[in-house]
Order: C-alpha cells, then sequence, then structure tokens
C-alpha cells in the first residue's frame, strides 16, 4: 500500500512516514477496516477487539434513533460467523416449561404478532472509566448506550404458546457465540431476567433493527431485547431460551458480574456475596449530544443544546443545566418517550454572561424523584451504574 493510499484512507499526512519500517500498517488503517467489517462507523471507538467491545462517542449519539452503524458493542466471546437464516432454530426449554419446543425464524416471524419498540440499551459498565481506584473491565466513557427501532415478536407469546408451569421463576438465554478459549463446554455469558420480566409486553425476540436486519456484532439473526434493565441481559445470536424454576446460574450471573452491594463499599473492600445483588433496573441518566465538548462559540450568539435521557424503567420527569459548576440549574424543554424504555430527548438555549471557559452539565430527574448524582456514585468492585451528571467543555469567545 502506497503512502498516498495509506494517508488517503487516515485523512491526514502521516508525518514521520520516513521512520515507519517497510510494509508499516498505520494502527489507525488497521482500527478502521475493522470497523467497516463489523459495519461500524469508523470513527467508533475500539475498546477490545477479543472480544469486540466498541464505543459510541457522545456527538455521534445525536440521532433520535440510534442508526446501526453508531451502536455500540459490547461482546463477551468470539464473534460467530455469519449463519444461515433458514437454518436457524429457537428452543424453549427448562425445568418450568410443560415441553421443549422449537421454531423457525420464519416460524417465529408468521405465527405470532410483530411488535416495534424503541428501546434504549446500555451496558451496566457504561462510564466505568470514571471510577477510583480504578476497577477491571473495559473503560468505557459514557458512550456504551443505544436506542433504535427493534422489531420482532414477544417472548410472553412464544412461552405461552410453549406452556410454562406456575414455578416458573426465571428464564436465561443461550447464544451461539463462543468461548474466547474456544472450549465449546464453556459459555461465554448466559444471563437472565426474572419471569416477570420476561412477560412484560415490550420484551421481544427480535429480528430486525431499524427495520433491516440486526448486524451481526448486535445480534444476527435473533436476539433478546429487554427495556430497562442492563444491556447484558439482552442475549444475541440467540438459540435456546431456559424457563427456569430458580434464579438463572449461567456464566455471568455469577458475583461479582452484573452485581452492585446492597451496603456501600469502602473502595478496594473485599468482595462478599451476601452483600452483592443482581443489577435490575438502570439508573436516571442524561448525556448532552450537541455540541461536541470542546466547541467554541460566539459570545453574541446563543448556544443550542440537545441530548438524551432516561431512567431504566421509570420515565424521566425533567432534565436541567448548569453553567456555573452546578451552583444553579435551568429546566431544559423535554420531550414525552415514544414508548415506555425509549430514551427522551432535551433541548436548551444557553446565553453566556462574558467570554472565557465554561462547562455545561445536565442532571436528568425521573418519576419517582430520583436525580443524577453531580459526582462518580458509591464505588463498586466491578465499576457499574455510574450515572454521573455529564458535561461539555465550552469555550466561548
Amino acid at each position: 500500500m502506497s503512502l498516498a493510499t495509506m494517508a488517503s484512507i487516515l485523512g491526514a499526512e502521516i508525518v514521520y512516514a520516513k521512520q515507519m519500517l517497510n510494509d508499516y500498517i498505520p494502527i489507525g488503517i488497521n482500527e478502521q477496516e475493522d470497523l467497516k467489517s463489523l459495519g461500524k462507523d469508523p470513527a467508533l471507538k475500539v475498546l477490545n477487539d477479543r472480544p469486540w467491545n466498541v464505543e459510541t462517542p457522545i456527538h455521534l449519539l445525536d440521532d433520535k434513533v440510534t442508526p446501526a452503524e453508531k451502536m455500540f458493542v459490547r461482546n463477551n466471546g468470539q464473534l460467530p460467523k455469519r449463519p444461515d437464516p433458514g437454518s436457524w432454530k429457537l428452543t424453549i426449554q427448562g425445568e418450568s416449561v410443560k415441553s421443549e419446543k422449537s421454531y423457525s425464524l420464519s416460524e417465529l416471524k408468521s405465527k405470532f404478532k410483530q411488535f416495534t419498540f424503541q428501546v434504549t440499551l446500555e451496558c451496566g459498565g457504561n462510564g466505568r472509566g470514571e471510577f477510583y481506584p480504578p476497577t477491571e473491565g473495559n473503560q468505557w466513557g459514557q458512550g456504551a448506550v443505544s436506542c433504535a427501532n427493534w422489531t420482532g415478536v414477544r417472548l410472553k407469546d412464544v412461552l405461552q404458546d410453549v406452556g410454562i408451569k406456575a414455578d416458573a421463576v426465571y428464564i436465561g438465554y443461550y447464544g451461539t457465540d463462543e468461548h474466547l478459549s474456544g472450549d465449546p463446554k464453556k459459555e461465554s455469558i448466559s444471563r437472565g431476567v426474572p419471569i416477570a420480566k420476561a412477560m412484560e409486553e415490550e420484551t421481544l425476540l427480535a429480528f430486525q433493527m431499524n427495520g433491516k436486519d440486526i448486524p451481526l456484532a448486535n445480534g444476527y439473526p435473533l436476539r433478546l431485547v429487554v427495556g430497562g434493565y442492563p444491556a447484558s441481559v439482552s442475549g444475541k445470536w440467540l438459540k435456546t431460551i431456559a424457563v427456569r424454576n430458580k434464579v438463572h446460574d449461567g456464566a455471568k450471573m455469577e458475583t461479582p458480574s452484573y452485581q452492585v452491594p446492597i451496603e456501600p463499599m469502602e473502595p478496594g473492600e473485599a468482595i462478599k456475596a451476601e452483600n452483592m445483588q443482581i443489577i435490575t433496573s438502570m439508573p436516571i441518566r442524561s448525556i448532552i449530544t450537541y455540541p461536541k465538548s470542546g466547541a467554541t462559540f460566539a459570545l453574541s450568539a446563543a448556544l443550542k443544546i440537545r441530548g438524551h435521557a432516561w431512567a431504566g424503567e421509570q420515565e424521566v420527569s425533567k432534565v436541567a443545566y448548569s453553567i456555573d459548576f452546578g451552583s444553579t440549574w435551568t429546566s431544559a424543554t423535554l420531550e414525552k418517550p415514544v414508548n415506555r424504555f425509549a430514551w427522551q430527548h432535551f433541548e436548551a438555549q444557553i446565553k453566556f454572561p462574558k467570554k472565557g471557559y465554561y462547562e455545561v452539565w445536565a442532571m436528568a430527574t425521573d418519576d419517582q424523584g430520583k436525580s443524577q448524582p453531580m459526582v462518580v456514585p458509591g464505588w463498586n468492585p466491578k465499576g457499574y451504574l455510574n450515572n454521573a451528571c455529564h458535561r461539555i467543555a465550552v469555550k466561548v469567545t
């Protein structure tokens, strides 16, 4: 590959090109090619490629409905090869089904009524990179979230067709993603939700995202979509659902995976299983998607900000902004959600009193009166549920 070609791909001159080894391919090109192979915008940030974990910069989440190419990727195992949808089968089994039953994709689509919901999916570790002392895991910023339109059939309709026993407590999922070790006896991830959550109206067996096939990196050809809970329960490449008579015990259900302390912990304190609980509803949160942090504006112009807010299983009731480091707050205009579990859009016009450096902070409040903290919340061993106020830098000239 010539220097000119590499510079064209990178969009900039390679300043020290003469110091590169022969046949060296700049890492920036490799990352862009990798993201292209995943069907993702090359501006997304690769945190890990084994397994794939890719974050969306906040300013690229400005769309009201997240496009497929801008949706973050959070995988635990090896990305499976693109399957043949014609031979795909979903099996419903477990201690609490009356009899095991399997469905092809075409049977799911033809036998059951289809629904479309816009659903916010957020990684439980979103914001992990802000915890101190640092915790293990991908050091996510605040871009491990999306809100796309998902089309599929309701899980409850399929479970009712199979027949569920009265002792059903939980459902657990199994996908086709292999463990990183390649050991077929090991699961990369197999999480689940209480049976009541599985039976909610909006819990889908989804086969489309924004009216098209789901990208392979995000679960093609079939995935769970469970609103309000951490995205790890929305299993991808879905092949089996087990209806359990106990809390599901698959991979990543063990302590401390996707668990937080019941009582506050001292940072770095040893984990006690009896003080840990499984994450259910996600906390209140908001992000400013416009302008991009670091923007410069003229004093004579009003700055328009906009963004999204969501609150797990609750609805957002208010979003406010501050330009004086949280001393005072002004309400933004907030839209209602298009359906339950969809994020809500806010905007505001800001006039600054003088030239200089400012930070714009956003704080959302849910319909139960719970607001975002202004600082990173209590430490936990896996760095989950950081819902501190998002902030952007602005220079007024």
